[in-house]
């Protein structure tokens, strides 16, 4: 039986073009990708190995109106603002989650049929919030003061929704559909 290859891993390059921070990973990829970075103060590229750096480098300039746009919403939007959080910032925050949370668990509780069990708060870059569902231990994301109060509440209703449904399957957002029928719209402001 012969031995699977894991593909070597990519390794990332970082260099300015008109000013404009990238990193290009090389990967196998049929043509060049740029992304702005959540926070806005870089490019993220993937190029194919076969492309030369002299057509990245033309690449990024010529989209360098609509780089220079996006970055700028980028580091203004409440991702880009959480990234240059100073520790005071980070603690208003859990102060301001920390105070509207628990009136929204004693309100959904009934509503869904569970008992949450702990609740804790934390600075998390990837995630809004997590649960334990055998515990009943809620995580809330202290970011989430810096975006507009239903997001905060579909979270909530997101994790004491898994404390019936420990999954993200179609029972799951069965119950999100009956309990808040407009979690898509506000999920969708998360992103």
């Amino acid at each position: 039986m012969g031995k699977t290859r894991k593909a070597p891993r990519a390794a990332v390059e970082e260099f300015e073009v008109a000013g404009i921070p990238v990193r290009l990973t090389r990967k196998r990829v049929r043509r060049l990708n740029l992304r702005i970075s959540r926070d806005g103060t870089y490019v993220e590229m993937s190029a194919p190995p076969r492309i030369g750096l002299a057509q990245i480098e033309g690449f990024v300039l010529d989209k360098q109106s609509w780089i220079r746009a996006h970055m700028a919403e980028a580091v203004s939007s409440p991702a880009g603002q959480a990234e240059h959080a100073t520790a005071q910032e980070v603690s208003e925050w859990k102060t301001a989650v920390s105070t509207v949370v628990p009136p929204l668990i004693k309100e959904w509780e009934p509503i869904i049929g569970v008992k949450a069990g702990s609740v804790v708060y934390r600075n998390m870059k990837s995630k809004w919030g997590s649960c334990q569902p055998t515990t009943g231990r809620i995580c809330i994301n202290t970011r989430l003061a810096l975006y507009p109060p239903e997001c905060l509440e579909y979270v909530v209703v997101h994790e004491l929704c898994h404390l019936r449904e420990a999954n993200h399957g179609p029972a799951f957002h069965g119950l999100l559909d009956a309990y808040m029928p407009d979690w898509k719209s506000r999920r969708a402001k998360l992103r």
